[in-house]
């Protein structure tokens, strides 16, 4: 009787894709992996251990607890609501496991999702979310329960509108974290590298996270550039120019002039004290500061220092004293020039609105244009930044700033991260972390992560008076001896917003716009909080839109709908803008003087501080 002979199946085995090809080589790559976590674990309780910090985030546990809990009590308060909600989670379970069961069987038919990935959602991009029952199911689940817990929070009724912003912003930092594809087990192509590496991936990704935890002082410094590859005032922050001033709290930077002639009034820059200056200068291509010097603007600067234990009590009238004012002072000593235009950004230009406010009470009236970007003088639109803004969160915020009397800079840029932490935490922990990748070089978010820390004084009257109180637009500020009327800046304003920015919303900015006397031109820019500000003319990227002056008659949505657009940069229109209120030109000004001869180049040593 004979036997069919049957060749052997080309290739690995069904399966193969997920052994350990060296379980060895695995185990010593394991046991390197442990070790790495220990340092890390060694590094987050060191300065805690010697009292050097108290943790914030610990407040911030139990804020989130309190708040999911109050839609807990919504949901359990009556048993047919919490069986109702039950049931509809459990007969999606029962649902994607009857389709899998199907699948699995050979149904041909069986090719329909219960619960699609949302359009564009990258997490999920591996052909085996799909091909493999196991990973498929796994992400339907996933998809179903964070769908269903949105639900819980948008349909919980009685809750206060800021309890409600919380719980839905926390309900999207948890169901972020567990996404499967934030784990080795559950990530198909985190597991085939890790299997194929043999773990090298894991103990690349655990050495760096050892050195990012040492480098955040017991907090994690996620890494989201190649920080080796840049340096200021090498390849970033490289407009010609010196430092002419400095005090305890700032120095003054002038750039050289690239024409004959410039226009008579000079250009001062209040840039945020969150973050360093540079971000309007971080390359040839890029620099904001450079463009403006190459259309024939004299450009000063100022470089907040980046503050420690001395600067604990420096307030927003230190900042405008000892920075605004000693700018306008330096700037007329240097040019002769007593009329300046004033441009802010962020946080700087929330601080330069208040600033020509209280300079303007005082009878100071030097700044004689304001141009603010992404900024927001009425915070009642100032989205999910207001989450982390309560008596409680800001009492546990000041206790920890005492110990050191600054708040580092890691918990700020955390901040701003959790806002959009589905693209600016996760896959950095994935790639970081879990595959042991290098992040690549990337210019401005190396710039992200050189954050700054912030005194107690500054600080805490900020998050106070502008987004727990929000006093600006109410005429309820006070700095020193001065109430802060905004209405009585007559002079032009241009508002800049950006479209997606997720710090100072364009609606918040918008609102703003109301607050001066001054006729406002109000800008809407394409992309977002930094690359919506950052977009040079030659680049040919995004677009803006014009429309009516603001008003409160107007909501920000109509005139959204019935604004122009335009492609490409705002900083031509801007310019433009400017030049329309501007008394002519004279010939090029030197950089210093007399009395202000150069201490250093720019950028200065103050923007290098760490």
């Amino acid at each position: 009787m004979s036997q069919t002979h049957r060749e052997p199946p080309e290739g690995p085995p069904p399966g193969s894709d997920y052994l350990v090809r060296d379980p060895e080589a695995f185990a010593r790559n394991m046991a390197h992996v442990l070790e790495n976590l220990g340092k890390a674990a060694a590094a987050w309780v060191e300065p805690r251990e010697r009292g050097r910090m108290r943790d914030p985030a610990t407040s911030i546990y139990g804020e989130m607890v309190s708040t999911l809990s109050k839609v807990g009590q919504y949901w359990l308060s009556e048993p047919g609501r919490a069986l109702e909600a039950q049931t509809y989670l459990f007969a999606g379970y029962l649902d994607i496991w009857s389709r899998s069961i199907r699948r699995m069987s050979g149904d041909p038919q069986e090719t329909t999702e219960a619960t699609p990935p949302a359009r564009g959602d990258k997490r999920f991009s591996d052909e085996e979310w799909q091909r493999n029952p196991f990973f498929d199911f796994l992400r339907q689940v996933y998809t179903l329960t964070t769908r269903w817990a949105d639900d819980l929070v948008t349909k919980a009724e009685g809750l206060d509108p800021h309890t409600r912003q919380k719980a839905a912003f926390y309900v999207r930092q948890i169901s972020n974290a567990l996404s499967p594809s934030n784990f080795v087990l559950t990530n198909p192509e985190l597991y085939r590298e890790t299997l194929e590496q043999n773990g090298e991936n894991l103990v690349r990704g655990m050495k760096m996270f050892a050195e990012d935890m040492t480098a955040g002082a017991g907090v994690l410094k996620l890494r989201q550039s190649d920080v080796a590859s840049f340096e200021v005032g090498r390849n970033i922050a490289t407009t010609p120019g010196s430092v002419i001033a400095q005090n305890e709290l700032c120095q003054i930077i002038q750039y050289a002039p690239a024409t004959k002639t410039v226009r008579r009034r000079p250009i001062l820059i209040s840039p945020p004290w969150i973050n360093k200056f540079y971000i309007l200068d971080l390359n040839a291509e890029k620099s904001f500061i450079g463009w403006l010097v190459e259309q024939g603007d004299t450009v000063f600067v100022v470089s907040w220092v980046n503050p420690d234990a001395r600067h604990m009590d420096r307030d927003w009238q230190a900042y405008i004293e000892e920075g605004l004012v000693f700018g306008l002072d330096t700037i007329e000593a240097v040019t002769g020039e007593s009329e300046v235009d004033a441009i802010g950004y962020c946080v700087g230009g929330t601080l330069l609105a208040c600033g020509a406010a209280y300079m303007k009470a005082r009878g100071d009236e030097r700044i004689r244009t304001l141009t603010l970007l992404a900024t927001q003088v009425d915070f009642a639109h100032a989205g999910d930044l207001l989450v982390f803004v309560d008596e409680g969160q800001l009492k546990a915020l000041e206790e920890t700033m005492t110990v050191t009397g600054t708040l580092a800079g890691t918990h700020m840029a955390t901040a701003f991260n959790l806002l959009r932490s589905g693209e600016l935490i996760w896959p950095y922990f994935v790639d970081n972390y879990l595959k042991g990748k290098e992040p690549l070089p990337f210019d401005l978010l190396y710039w992200n992560s050189d954050a700054t820390r912030m005194t107690r004084a500054n600080h805490m009257f900020y998050l106070r008076n502008c987004y727990l109180e929000n006093r600006i637009t109410k005429g309820e500020m006070r700095i020193g001896d001065v109430d802060i009327d905004l209405r009585s800046l007559t002079i032009p304003v241009y508002n800049l917003a950006t479209r997606e920015d997720h710090i100072a919303p364009a609606k918040s900015v918008y609102a703003g716009s109301t607050a001066f006397a001054g006729q406002v031109t109000y800008v809407m820019s394409g992309s977002g909080h930094i690359a919506g500000v950052v977009n040079p003319p030659a680049k040919n990227k995004y677009q803006f839109w014009t429309g009516e002056e603001p008003s409160e008659a107007k909501s920000f949505e109509d005139w959204a709908e019935a604004a122009k657009e335009t492609k490409g940069s705002w900083w031509p229109h801007w310019q433009a803008w400017l030049k329309r209120r501007s008394p002519g030109t004279v010939p090029a000004r030197p950089v210093g003087g007399k009395d202000h001869a150069e201490i250093e180049p720019a950028p200065g040593s103050y923007v290098r501080a760490r």
